[in-house]
């Protein structure tokens, strides 16, 4: 597995002694793009050599993929995956909040939530830098599509849509199928989030990558490009990679600024991202595109609504 650094690069710079320095307005992110096996505790452990070795690099906010302890269960209905449910605090957290405090790194991970007996969320933790918890989201949209049988497992959100303070920002987190909603990110960036955060788990069906596999990968990254632009806002989306199963996990991470450029993009194999986000570019990107400005606030009430029949 490989760190990309250097093409990603922009703003970090070293002192004599090498350690990164970081201007005041500047935050230094890593979005972790791992192959998963069937074993959660290799599986976390891999995560945290990453999460290490993105910090020495000068990371200050690590972000992990959905779901991330685990293959992708979700391709069947089956009642035993219930078990690689865990609480939250519980073990994975735990282990992600000693590192966190360690390495001085904000984490934002995917975790399989057990709330209560038979109540299961797809959740995202952020963890803050002296090994806290910041926040928890439960995934509010949950998809049913051919090996996507997610409500199956899960139930949806009940946190709404929300950022959390932290050392390095405010910290906005919607999760994979959260993707496709403009609504999502919209009531995300108001509550003044400096990054909107998408662990994800999507790839291709081997029936219809030839076919239709670009136009998939271009949509999923046009979507939340334009979360960017419209919101002002960093986008980070890690994304898992590998096969498993009937789907081929397409990698392709990325980190979007402002203005919907993708400043940073993976490959399609295991590999961590590390670029830097100067948030002085919000500020400037909302006030020459002033669509916060310009909202018809009063106009929207149908947004509401299932449907506006004519």
């Amino acid at each position: 597995m490989k760190l990309a650094i250097g093409k990603c690069r922009s703003t970090l710079k070293e002192n004599m002694t090498g350690s990164p320095q970081h201007s005041s307005q500047t935050v230094t992110v890593a979005a972790v793009q791992l192959n998963c096996i069937n074993n959660a505790v290799d599986n976390l452990n891999r995560a945290v050599e990453q999460i290490k070795l993105a910090a020495a690099k000068g990371a200050q906010l690590i972000c992990l993929q959905e779901l991330f302890t685990s293959l992708y269960f979700c391709q069947s209905e089956d009642h035993d995956q219930f078990a690689l449910a865990e609480s939250i605090p519980g073990p994975s957290t735990d282990r992600l909040c000693e590192v966190a405090d360690q390495e001085n790194v904000v984490i934002v991970a995917g975790l399989f939530e057990r709330r209560a007996a038979g109540l299961f969320h797809n959740t995202a933790v952020v963890i803050e830098s002296d090994g806290s918890i910041a926040g928890v989201y439960r995934k509010m949209h949950i998809p049913d599509d051919p090996y996507f049988y997610e409500k199956f497992y899960f139930t949806p959100g009940d946190t709404g849509f929300g950022s959390f303070r932290t050392s390095v920002g405010r910290i906005g987190v919607c999760i994979c199928w959260d993707q496709w909603f403009p609504e999502a990110a919209r009531l995300t960036a108001l509550t003044g989030a400096d990054f909107l955060i998408y662990p994800t788990a999507i790839g291709w069906q081997a029936p219809e990558k030839a076919q239709f596999g670009e136009s998939q990968r271009n949509a999923w990254q046009t979507m939340m490009r334009s979360h960017a632009i419209a919101n002002g806002i960093y986008v980070i989306a890690p994304n898992r990679v590998g096969t498993e199963d009937h789907i081929e996990f397409w990698g392709s991470s990325f980190v979007a600024d402002p203005y919907g450029n993708m400043i940073c993009v993976a490959g399609e194999e295991a590999e961590t991202l590390i670029t830097d986000c100067d948030l002085s570019l919000i500020e400037t990107a909302r006030t020459h595109w002033p669509f916060l400005r310009d909202r018809r606030i009063d106009a929207y009430e149908g947004l509401t609504n299932r449907f506006l029949d004519s």
